[in-house]
């Protein structure tokens, strides 16, 4: 790694370090939102709900590429600072290879997977017959074609993020949501090509990101880690179980989210179409807090994890700190943002009355989890920095698909449809309680092995 790269992690101002990583992290996420956003918003402005229902039915499977990214990308990126703290660079070297070539091939074999159990799957993502080929097109484009560049376009900004290249990183990803916005409206509008213009367009802003990340990559491969060398693919070295151990709670956090937001479509598709398009557009707009949480935990995640490996408990526990209270100043900022500017947000994406209603009614629900949201994925960071494996997968575990199912079904015979939105809030309120009593003796345990080791 390069001089001055170490010197971030070691040396620089923690403040300043903490923003030098997360800022371009966050900004990259954002941008990624806006163009998860642009999707739902171009269709949007073809006012037809039925496709905007059907751009959100896909949005779990969409959400699995996610999943693998975290697993092997997180994972990676968590081994790979470690091991350079502990200048260790050949595991490194190796860890960084058996991520890339296995994220390729389980993103290459999901991708045939979900074309071929199409005829079960869609079923089950709460599709009907007027959405069924509007929900084809879509996910033949961008997870049949698209799964392999848009897994290794995420992947990709981890890995080098371990090595402290946060802003190449976040350049990438930029690049591929910027990319995405300019090419919707070409293929939606101009090409005429509907909800298929939208997947096309996700699909090759996604591949020259991908391309960007290659081309870069090889650029520092004479001082990186990373590396595309196959020879250098091995599962020595417990490599798989460490990668796989650090990274199941992001992609367990992933796939949770999955099937909470299958369970909540079949949920709301039994109201109305446009109930659907409504949550799918409120779901988007929340997904700016996620964003932000996201981006300042993986931005950060490297710090920590170096920090933590080289012995300087000190310096670790104050990027950590650091990172907490920028990350809930944010997200509360958030919130209130959200909350008083629902309406003219949701009403920005369709002109649909019925639509408009339903999605700013959600939001406001929605995003009163954004402080507990930023808290808890933080915690989660803090742990998997540190190597430690149960707490993460854990508090990953809690946040969705299993507590917020347990208030959908309740609350959904008690409240109507506003009761499923209010399930999300009530789980993440809950999972925060639980991530303080976890978090909080984890960091004094540190703090008495820093003042036993300065005596």
């Amino acid at each position: 790694m390069a001089g001055d790269k170490s010197s971030l992690f070691s040396d620089v101002l923690v403040r300043k370090a903490v923003l030098t990583l997360a800022i371009p992290t966050v900004i990259s996420q954002l941008i990624t939102v806006v163009y998860n956003m642009a999707d739902t918003f171009f269709i949007g402005q073809l006012n037809d709900p039925l496709q905007v229902a059907a751009a959100t039915l896909a949005m779990p499977c969409f959400m699995f590429l996610t999943a693998f990214a975290n697993l092997f990308g997180l994972g990676g990126s968590s081994l790979i600072s470690r091991c350079l703290g502990l200048d260790d660079q050949e595991k490194a070297r190796h860890t960084a290879a058996f991520c890339i070539w296995t994220g390729i091939a389980v993103a290459f074999l999901y991708g045939i997977a979900v074309l071929l159990l199409e005829p079960v799957l869609f079923p089950v993502l709460g599709a009907k017959a007027e959405t069924w080929d509007y929900l084809r097109q879509y996910v033949f484009w961008t997870i049949g074609i698209g799964a392999v560049p848009t897994v290794m376009n995420a992947e990709f900004s981890h890995l080098i993020r371990s090595e402290g290249y946060s802003m190449q990183a976040g350049f990438g990803v930029a690049l591929g949501g910027i990319l995405n916005i300019a090419l919707d409206p070409l293929f939606i509008f101009v090409f005429r090509m509907n909800i298929a213009g939208a997947a096309i367009a996700t699909m090759l802003s996604n591949v020259i990101a991908m391309l960007y990340f290659i081309g870069f990559i090889i650029h520092i491969r004479k001082k990186s880690v990373i590396t595309f060398n196959p020879k250098l693919y091995s599962v020595r070295y417990k490599i798989p179980s460490e990668v796989i151990a650090i990274g199941l709670p992001g992609f367990v956090m992933t796939m949770m989210s999955t099937i909470s937001n299958t369970a909540l479509n079949h949920m709301v598709a039994g109201y109305s179409n446009t109930a659907i398009a409504g949550m799918g557009i409120a779901k988007k707009i929340d997904l700016v807090a996620y964003a932000i949480a996201q981006g300042m935990t993986q931005g950060t995640l490297p710090l920590i994890g170096y920090n933590y490996s080289s012995g300087n408990l000190d310096r670790m526990k104050d990027a950590t700190k650091t990172a907490f209270a920028y990350s809930l100043l944010v997200a509360a900022c958030g919130t209130v943002l959200l909350y008083f500017f629902a309406a003219p947000i949701a009403g920005s994406f369709i002109s649909d009355e019925e639509t408009v209603h339903y999605g700013q009614h959600f939001l406001k629900i929605i995003c009163l989890a954004c402080p507990t949201t930023a808290f808890n994925f933080m915690c989660i960071t803090v742990f998997q920095a540190i190597g430690r494996k149960v707490q993460p997968l854990f508090l990953s575990l809690l946040r969705k698909g299993s507590l917020d199912i347990v208030f959908m079904l309740p609350l959904n015979g008690s409240m109507g449809v506003s009761g499923i939105a209010w399930a999300t809030p009530f789980a993440d309120w809950i999972a925060f309680v639980i991530s303080v009593a976890l978090v909080v003796p984890c960091l004094k345990k540190l703090g008495k092995e820093t003042a036993s080791w300065d005596g």
